[in-house]
Parts: C-alpha cells; sequence; structure tokens
C-alpha cells in the first residue's frame, strides 16, 4: 500500500522503490509511530473530527499492531515503503474503513518530523543513563584512589605528581558536560511538530497543544515550514554524540598507554582483552582501540548530515530522508562504546606502585624543590636554575631527586637542608595543593562530596 498512488497510473520501478524506501531503517521508531498516531486520533476525536467509535477502534486496532510487533507475531516487511505505511497497511485490514480514517489532518511530512523527535528523546534519555552509570564508576575509583600517586603530564612529559582520583576527575568533568549538552538538546527539541502538515498546517481544526500534551512536549512548534524541515537537533545531536566519543577516545588512548609495557599503570580485564594468534605473551587492549576507532564513524555522522542540510530550501526535501541512518547509527555506536568503555575501567586494575615510581622517577618534584628554594629567600630565577641542576646531576647519575644525599644537596646550593626531602616527597607535593580543583586530599574530598550529591540528583 502506498499513501501517494492515487495520483499514478504506473506502478513505480522496484529499482526506485528501494531506492526511496526508508523501511529497513525507519522501522526502528515503530513504537514512536503508534505513539504519535494514537495520540493524534485521541485528538482527532476530542475535535469531533472523527466519531468516539472511530478512535476507539483504531486505538484497539494500533495497540495490538505494537503488542504483535514487540512479541514477534508481525513482522515488519520490505513490502512497504516505511513504517508509516506499513502501520497504517495492518490496520485498515483489521479494522477496515475506520483504518482509513487515521491520517486525516496529518502529512508523512510532520508524521516522519514528530517520530524522528520521540525517538530521539527517548534515545537521549538511554545515553544519559548509561553516562551516570559510567560517572558512578568514574566516582568509585577516585574515592579508592585519593592517595595513588602518579605523574602528570603536559606535552606526554611527566609534570608534576597529581593522585588517581585527580586524573580520573579530570574524565569526570568532561562527561558531566556531556549529560549537560544532552539535556540542553533534549529541552529545545521538545516541541512537537504534529498538525504541522506538508508545511502549511491543515484546514481542520486541530487542537495541536492537545496532543503535544499528551506526547509529553512542551507545546507546539511555531511555524509549519520549520516544523517539518528542522534537523537542528539531530545536527546538535550529532554534535554531542562526537564530543562524547572524544572525551572517550582521549580517555581510552591513555589505557592503551597506561597497558603498554613501558608503562604497566594497569591491567586490563582478561575479558576486556585479546591475545595474539602468534604471540602468546600479547594482552591487547582491544576494547580501547575500537572505541577510539569507532568515535570517527560518528564524527562522520555529523560531517555527513551537516552536507545533507547545507543546501535545502524549505520546507520538506526527500534528502532529509537520509538523517535518519546517519543517527540511528551513532546512537547504536554511542550507547555500545559507552557501555563497554563502563565495563572496561570497572575491572580494570591499577599498578600504584609503577604509578608512584613513575612519578618519582620523572622529576614531578621538580617545581617543589624550586619552592623550596623560594621560601628560603632564594630568587625564583635562580631557584629555578639551581633545580635544573639538580635534574641534570640526578641524570647523570641515574637517580631521582629524593635519592640524593644532602651532601649533594649542599653542593649544588647551601640553602638545602633536611627539611627538603620533607618538602619534595611525593605526599607533600600532592597534599599542599588544596586548592578545589587541585589534587590534595582535603581539596579532592570537597569534590568527591559535591560529586556525590551530583549523582544523587
Amino acid at each position: 500500500m502506498k499513501l501517494w498512488g492515487g495520483r499514478f497510473t504506473k506502478e513505480t520501478n522496484q529499482l526506485v522503490h528501494n531506492f526511496n524506501a526508508s523501511i529497513s531503517f525507519d522501522q526502528k521508531f515503530f513504537q514512536q509511530d503508534i505513539e504519535g498516531s494514537i495520540a493524534h486520533v485521541t485528538m482527532l476525536a476530542k475535535q469531533e473530527i472523527i466519531s468516539e467509535d472511530d478512535k476507539i477502534q483504531i486505538i484497539n486496532g494500533l495497540t495490538g499492531i505494537l503488542d504483535d510487533i514487540k512479541n514477534g507475531d508481525l513482522e515488519i516487511d520490505a513490502e512497504h515503503e516505511d513504517i508509516h505505511s506499513f502501520v497504517e497497511a495492518h490496520l485498515i485490514d483489521r479494522i477496515g474503513d475506520a483504518g482509513k480514517k487515521l491520517h486525516t489532518g496529518r502529512s508523512r511530512n510532520d508524521q516522519v518530523a514528530l517520530d524522528m523527535k520521540l525517538y530521539t528523546r527517548d534515545e537521549i534519555a538511554e545515553i544519559d543513563e548509561l553516562l551516570k552509570t559510567l560517572l558512578q564508576a568514574l566516582q568509585d575509583i577516585m574515592k579508592a584512589n585519593t592517595s595513588t600517586f602518579m605523574p602528570g603530564f603536559t606535552h606526554l612529559q611527566k609534570a608534576q605528581p597529581v593522585t588517581l582520583a585527580h586524573h580520573i576527575g579530570a574524565y569526570f568533568e568532561m562527561f558531566k558536560r556531556d549529560r549537560s549538552r544532552l539535556s540542553d538538546i533534549s529541552k529545545r527539541l521538545n516541541l512537537s511538530p504534529l498538525g504541522s502538515g506538508a508545511l502549511a498546517g491543515t484546514t481542520y481544526p486541530l487542537d495541536r497543544s492537545y496532543t503535544a500534551q499528551l506526547l509529553g512536549f512542551d507545546g507546539p512548534t511555531l511555524n509549519s515550514m520549520d516544523s517539518v524541515s528542522d534537523r537542528d537537533y539531530l545536527i546538535e545531536l550529532l554534535s554531542a554524540l562526537s564530543t562524547i566519543m572524544m572525551h572517550l577516545s582521549r580517555f581510552s588512548e591513555e589505557i592503551i598507554i597506561w597497558n603498554s609495557n613501558e608503562y604497566r599503570f594497569v591491567e586490563l580485564d582478561d575479558a576486556y582483552s585479546t591475545g595474539s594468534s602468534i604471540m602468546p605473551q600479547k594482552k591487547n587492549p582491544d576494547i580501547a582501540e575500537l572505541v577510539r576507532g569507532k568515535t570517527g564513524r560518528v564524527y562522520g555522522a555529523l560531517m555527513s548530515l551537516l552536507t545533507v542540510m547545507k543546501g535545502l530550501p524549505l520546507a520538506y526535501n526527500k534528502d532529509m530522508q537520509e538523517d535518519k541512518e546517519f543517527t540511528f547509527d551513532a546512537i547504536d555506536t554511542v550507547k555500545g562504546c559507552v557501555a563497554l568503555f563502563t565495563g572496561m575501567v570497572t575491572t580494570m586494575k591499577f599498578q600504584k606502585e609503577n604509578m608512584a615510581g613513575s612519578a618519582k622517577n620523572g622529576f614531578t618534584n621538580a617545581t617543589d624543590a624550586a619552592d623550596y628554594l623560594v621560601n628560603k629567600g632564594v630568587p625564583f630565577r635562580d631557584a629555578h636554575g639551581i633545580v635544573g641542576q639538580l635534574v641534570l646531576y640526578c641524570i647523570d647519575k641515574d637517580i631521582a631527586l629524593d635519592d640524593m644525599s644532602l651532601e649533594e644537596f649542599k653542593s649544588i646550593s647551601p640553602v638545602f637542608e633536611q627539611d627538603i626531602y620533607d618538602a619534595i616527597s611525593l605526599t607533600t607535593c600532592v597534599n599542599k595543593r588544596n586548592t578545589i580543583g587541585a589534587p590534595g586530599v582535603e581539596a579532592m574530598a570537597q569534590v568527591l562530596k559535591l560529586n556525590d550529591e551530583y549523582l544523587n540528583s
């Protein structure tokens, strides 16, 4: 059954039908399509556009179709052009002429716009829950590692000592922002296009505010042309999903580095690793690498939709059908990546001694040695030069600053005293930094408390 066949005297070429059809992918929102139709006919009866009896028949028929699809008793086939024609055809088969009234006062243009918004809203809620689960996993790691010392890096060079809790906390903030972006998108998209018709509304006395209320929208959209041609919310969503993937990819890159033989900061659980077909010693971080690789796939969806939309005049154009495959694939990719990534970080083990040793042997306490001299009255620029000499000395001797004897310190500057060892210990270097956002224990305690409040809100 085609919704538009009356104007045509010849059957569509099969290749044209296949090229034009969208049911292979838009069947994903069969539930949203039926929910939208139920709201539509409920409004039609309220406005006395159709009878109460017709409404009841149509709703019962639609509910039966929905149940049968969910139970596997009704298979969505490729005979129909799209999910809308599939549902309507089966409705008419089941209840007869009453089913032909379903589409009164409605176009496929506002119908598909509605379905896509409902589907996107539901998927955003699911992604948000997955991100919240990931954030809880990160919070648990942070709580357990406020005194797990490790090097902090700039330019991938060891810079200053931090804690694992502090390092993981940076990603906590990133994924918090990701949830905030998704929330913003949900608010902006939450206006109902139903009742906009093909582009210019309808002569039927529809109550668009009522259908918006029934479907959980904040109200109806205010321009029917924009309503059927707006894909801004999908571009925003794909941008937000790209940012989520960028954050996952950065984190994955660090885990890949930390898992290497040179670092040995983490050991990945066997369930989230693979081996080599010829090298029995290998334990590869495949999940982290795949997450990193799939990031480009989501970026591609964003660029594809931007390209589709860039030259389209108002109002609806068939090009817009391309939005679905991009978006569906990006959503599925992000959901899978977040879920797997959460499992990986939850099960991986941290090699705390290796982390602390790397911080100690990387001269991450050099800045604190310079601060020590400044506190003894040495001008900072002179202190910077003295510590540079210390580092050169240690490199030559293949030792850490902590390993120098007091005599060796004094040979470079007589200002050094026994208290230098406490001043440059990892514990002192980290825990003296207690401004909010810093890695010190007191500062981290404040952040962890705020994180708990955020996760429980």
